[in-house]
């Protein structure tokens, strides 16, 4: 009976919330919440799931995927419903073009809620010669077309006479993560736009200007190592010349086999994370789907425990999470209370 009255709840949801979801219990009712999405994000929801089923006994443990932010983003905004899931981590702020998908299937409750910071780290095994990067020697090393001519860079000398001639080789994010995502915005875009008519071009010619300042080398320099951040931290430890690309806490976690390389330098510490200094310095996020909120059992208790996590003497510090400045902080929490939905206007 129970079990009937949670299925018609959802399925209500569903109705409620887009016309065209009928269906939004055929998979049955879930008396687990279900996450998807960053693989950066992962350890620290995960690290939240052991304290909420410690806590809530009655509740079942939450199942948390790491599917890379695109990805969750995709599943998270198909649909309302028990099939769905209710959470969405994301290493990067969710596209006005998700928030459109998400409406377009009848999610149009998106709850916002920024948990922290992390940080870009570029990485190189420990004992390895140091590599100090700039903005615009990742961009001319790592960019398919820079500055729109064929990259023939081989080492890093060739990209700046200053650095040591070692060969390029970066192992990063796949086009599918957040980081993916960071690197291009925060990393190449700013590297090629150091140049004035780059600068001109991404007033002219957007598609052009997305093209030549963000899609990276497909020519085995820089290798894709797919979600799995431990995976990227083994091949740059047993690879002393090469570099990686991936989040801060990997970084602190495995502070025995890699190091943090300077950019603009600047070295990635919680120092420089949280105050914005180090240029690879990003908010992370959680989206729930408001509409799942009175269906799911536990859903507003894990809200709950996640805001108690992640204060600068919360366990998520520990775990890796950089604090969020105490005002951010604050309407963080207020997200996670009055649960009202993201604006389309707010996003890009």
């Amino acid at each position: 009976m129970k079990k009937s009255i949670f299925l018609a709840a959802v399925a209500a949801l569903a109705l409620a919330g887009c016309g065209q979801s009928g269906a939004g219990g055929e998979a049955g009712a879930r008396s687990q919440i279900r996450v998807v999405g960053s693989s950066t994000v992962y350890p620290f929801t995960t690290a939240v799931v052991e304290r909420f089923a410690q806590a809530n006994p009655t509740f079942g443990a939450p199942i948390v995927e790491s599917t890379g932010t695109g990805a969750g983003m995709k599943l998270f905004c198909a649909g309302v419903g028990a099939q769905h899931p209710d959470v969405s981590n994301a290493s990067r702020r969710m596209k006005a073009s998700e928030l459109a998908d998400c409406k377009a299937n009848g999610v149009n409750q998106v709850i916002e809620i920024p948990v922290g910071i992390d940080g870009l780290a570029f990485i190189q095994a420990n004992g390895a010669e140091p590599i100090p990067l700039t903005l615009e020697d990742v961009y001319e090393a790592i960019a398919a077309t820079p500055y729109g001519e064929p990259n023939a860079a081989k080492t890093w000398q060739d990209v700046n006479p200053e650095l040591p001639a070692i060969a390029i080789k970066v192992y990063g994010p796949p086009p599918t993560s957040g980081t993916r995502d960071a690197l291009a915005e925060m990393i190449l875009e700013k590297g090629c736009t150091t140049n004035a008519e780059m600068k001109a071009l991404k007033e002219s010619d957007e598609d052009r200007y997305k093209e030549v300042c963000t899609k990276v080398r497909e020519d085995g320099v820089y290798v894709e190592t797919g979600e799995n951040d431990n995976l990227l931290v083994q091949k740059v430890a047993a690879n002393p010349g090469s570099v990686g690309i991936m989040g801060y806490s990997f970084l602190e976690e495995n502070a025995d086999k890699v190091r943090g390389l300077t950019l603009g330098g600047v070295a990635p510490t919680y120092e420089t994370i949280s105050s914005f200094d180090y240029a690879g310095a990003r908010p992370l996020y959680i989206y729930v789907k408001g509409e799942h909120v009175a269906a799911i059992p536990g859903l507003k208790e894990f809200l709950a425990e996640y805001v108690s996590a992640w204060g600068d003497d919360g366990y998520l510090v520990e775990r890796g999470l950089i604090a969020s400045p105490a005002d951010v902080q604050a309407s963080a929490a207020a997200a996670a209370t009055s649960l009202t939905p993201v604006a389309a206007g707010e996003l890009k």
